[in-house]
């Protein structure tokens, strides 16, 4: 029924040149829904980093999507860290932000920031999650079109994941992750940890998936640059996490994870909610 691929952690400045090359002619010659980038596109944020991150993502095909990380703030300017963060981000990816959305028949995707410029604890680079964007996000997701994979996305791991190299650590993570699996969110996808896992998140039906991504720069941690394929129908999810080695990219490890059935009707359903109209209806 249909096919993401999802690539994150590219970090342009230490980028992987041939497995970034190849990722590009494997999303060309691969038939699928959407192109999902889930942030730190650039690592410290120059300029020179965005500008190849925005080339090399705007030549992959659309449609696609792209959400902020960590990485992707002005490294060396504290004023833009604290006043506009995510200003060269939306520049270069000509993406929000903020509560930014796709949404086909097949696929509805939502992004929450869960990256910070500046925050009140020593490590800027973990998580911290907006319980009320969270909110917006599982309410807009709730109304995704009958039949579709509802996806969150967002930069770091919502609950921690036992056995990768480094954490998320993300504040709220937990609240957050109960809401989404409430709201019926099929996946939520992210980063940062530079290893793919897929596993069921142990919170409401179980149905809810936390799907992580690798890396495609030379800052890897155990496991060979790579991206996710996520593959679906009526009742299964297929997580392939596909490696680099060396000539070409392979299957490396594969999840299948049963698919919550969506029991609403085309008669009954609410309509879609576009972003910004829950916005504009808090008004």
């Amino acid at each position: 029924m249909g096919r993401v691929l999802q690539f994150s952690d590219v970090h342009f400045g230490c980028e992987h040149k041939r497995a970034c090359a190849a990722a590009l002619d494997y999303a060309h010659a691969t038939p699928n829904d959407l192109v999902l980038i889930t942030g730190d596109i650039t690592q410290k944020g120059f300029p020179d980093e965005f500008k190849a991150a925005g080339e090399w993502m705007r030549a992959m095909p659309e449609p696609r999507f792209v959400i902020v990380g960590n990485h992707d703030v002005p490294y060396w300017d504290a004023i833009a860290r604290v006043l506009h963060p995510w200003r060269a981000f939306e520049t270069a990816t000509g993406f929000p932000a903020h509560d930014g959305q796709f949404c086909s028949d097949a696929v509805m995707v939502r992004g929450v920031v869960t990256a910070r410029g500046w925050q009140a604890r020593p490590n800027w680079s973990k998580g911290v999650i907006d319980l009320d964007q969270t909110r917006r996000a599982a309410e807009a997701l709730r109304q995704a079109p009958i039949g579709a994979l509802r996806i969150l996305a967002c930069h770091h791991p919502l609950i921690e994941m036992v056995g990768t190299p480094m954490t998320g650590d993300v504040k709220r993570g937990d609240e957050a992750a109960l809401i989404f699996a409430e709201a019926g969110v099929d996946l939520i996808m992210t980063g940062h940890v530079h290893v793919p896992f897929a596993m069921p998140i142990p919170l409401a039906d179980r149905c809810s998936y936390a799907v992580g991504c690798g890396t495609l720069s030379h800052r890897e941690r155990g496991a060979p640059p790579g991206f996710n394929q996520i593959d679906w129908d009526a009742k299964t999810i297929t997580v392939t996490a596909l490696a680099w080695d060396g000539t070409s990219y392979r299957s490396h490890q594969v999840w299948r994870l049963p698919r919550r059935q969506d029991t609403r009707k085309a008669n009954t359903a609410p309509s879609p909610v576009e972003p910004g109209e829950l916005e504009k209806a808090a008004v």
